[in-house]
């Protein structure tokens, strides 16, 4: 598991949207979206020759 719900939780009372609570499956979903997001972004690094993730590369 990439993401920690405490985090997430905390984000969202932060927002004060009022929606706190967090349920399983958004957390799996949320980490195939983070786990994507890396890949995509070390491509990018490698393809401009680079073996360095930059924030560029989001």
């Amino acid at each position: 598991m990439l993401t920690v719900r405490t985090q997430i939780k905390e984000i969202l009372k932060d927002s004060e949207l009022g929606v706190e609570n967090v349920s399983g499956d958004f957390i799996d979903r949320l980490d195939e979206r983070v786990k994507q997001l890396i890949i995509d972004a070390a491509k990018r690094a490698k393809e401009n020759g680079r073996r360095t993730v930059m924030g560029k590369d989001v």
